[in-house]
């Protein structure tokens, strides 16, 4: 659980640390941020499939676990992608980035 709330603090970081650079920075900064955001997510998501698929023992544990982790890890994902980026801007105001 402290790797994913790590994941998630350095990757808002992240977004934040390149949101008030000029046009191209942002832009090149985005795209960067949400391959990073994505394929970080994506990882270890599909790192929990197999114990969400199990039918083995100790599977009433597994399962109800897994799933609770795929669904942490797609909200913070979205949280991150999102509402981080509103937050900022409303505390920092909705000022248009220089070209």
């Amino acid at each position: 659980m402290k790797h994913i709330n790590a994941r998630i603090f350095s990757d808002g970081l992240y977004f934040v640390q390149y949101i008030d650079r000029p046009a191209g920075d942002a832009e090149l900064a985005a795209m960067i941020g949400l391959r990073l955001v994505l394929m970080t997510a994506l990882v270890a998501s599909l790192g929990f499939v197999p114990m969400m698929l199990n039918t083995g023992t100790d599977a009433e544990v597994q399962r109800p676990l897994a799933t609770v982790l795929i669904s942490g890890i797609i909200s913070s994902t979205l949280l991150t992608l999102l509402v981080l980026l509103v937050l900022y801007r409303i505390a920092h105001g909705w000022t248009t980035l220089p070209a």
